[in-house]
């Protein structure tokens, strides 16, 4: 069995306690289970097998790639293990502890530095600009994970693995938008099998293109780039609601502290919409949503270490922090 093989099959965990009375209920599916801890190992592995069985990609080649972090890692997990170059295009507005660990994996990292600190569509497009370049060199194969239709059938089955575990009783489904492709692929399967099921889509209150508003600088790692991405299409989501930094933030705390779900920003986004789908659809209903990746690739950030210039409180003791 190859490491490759333990991608997927993750599980589905029901909200205890932060769910009120009268909502319906919420299950996570725990995305951290992956091998890198996210649920972008699913899309790695699928276009880098894609692309070597169709011949896009050489035997020797090299991978280039534009990202967030947890792409890149899922990336460079995938080629250190198929033994292939690659090289990455990401920014000082994500996490270290993402590209500390695609540099332990063997990826080649070109740092974008970022004005506010955080994603914008100025420094989206200029990750996208930088990897074109590096994808000119001969034997260099460009994921492009933006416009690659290859994740979709990745994250279907990670659609068909709801539907099992849940024996298809899901009434709503709720997730962010980043490329869109895990909505896409996952709200497709939930669709075929269940026609009357609510998809709602998540984007970021401060850069709510899909809305139709103006894009924005946020801090919701992994989500909302900056404008309407290839994958989306209309029809993809029932509905689209926003969701602030703030309130992302709060609910992936309150995650941790009061359910031991310990997870990113993303996944606050997830679970505050989800929260507010289930008040709706009230009791006897379900809601599936996802934990995108673990909290480990944040521990530098705001979201779990230093706020606003001060730590998270806690106690000390003889001149020591408990």
């Amino acid at each position: 069995m190859s490491i490759l093989d333990s991608i997927g099959r993750t599980r589905l965990i029901r909200l205890s306690h932060i769910v009120p009375e009268g909502s319906a209920g919420i299950l996570v599916k725990a995305e951290y289970e992956n091998p890198t801890g996210s649920m972008k190992d699913r899309m790695a592995l699928a276009m880098i097998e894609t692309a070597l069985a169709d011949g896009r990609l050489k035997p020797g080649g090299s991978v280039v790639e534009y990202t967030g972090g947890s792409t890149g890692v899922s990336l460079a997990f995938v080629c250190a293990v198929k033994r292939l170059p690659l090289r990455i295009v990401t920014s000082d507005a994500f996490s270290i502890e993402k590209r500390r660990h695609m540099e332990a994996l063997g990826a080649r990292l070109t740092l974008v530095g970022s004005p506010t600190g955080g994603t914008t569509k100025a420094l989206t497009l200029e990750m996208i600009e930088t990897a074109r370049k590096i994808a000119a060199a001969p034997g260099s194969y460009w994921t492009d994970q933006l416009n690659n239709a290859d994740v979709l059938p990745g994250y279907g089955e990670m659609g068909g693995e709801i539907l099992e575990q849940t024996n298809g009783a899901v009434h709503a489904f709720v997730h962010s938008v980043g490329t869109a492709g895990s909505l896409r692929g996952i709200s497709t399967r939930l669709r075929e099998r269940i026609p009357g099921v609510r998809i709602t889509a998540v984007e970021p209150e401060e850069s709510a293109v899909l809305s139709g508003k103006q894009p924005g600088s946020h801090r919701i790692e992994g989500t909302g780039p900056g404008f309407v991405m290839p994958l989306w299409m209309d029809g993809l989501a029932d509905e689209i609601q926003t969701v602030s930094t703030a309130e992302a933030t709060a609910t992936a705390r309150r995650l941790a502290r009061e359910e031991g779900i310990f997870a990113g920003t993303s996944t606050g986004g997830n679970v505050a919409v989800a929260l507010r789908v289930a008040k709706r659809l009230g009791q006897g209903k379900t809601v599936v949503t996802v934990a995108v990746d673990s909290g480990m690739k944040y521990l530098s950030t705001g979201l779990y270490g230093a706020v606003e210039g001060q730590d998270i409180p806690h106690t000390t003791v003889g001149g020591a922090a408990e």
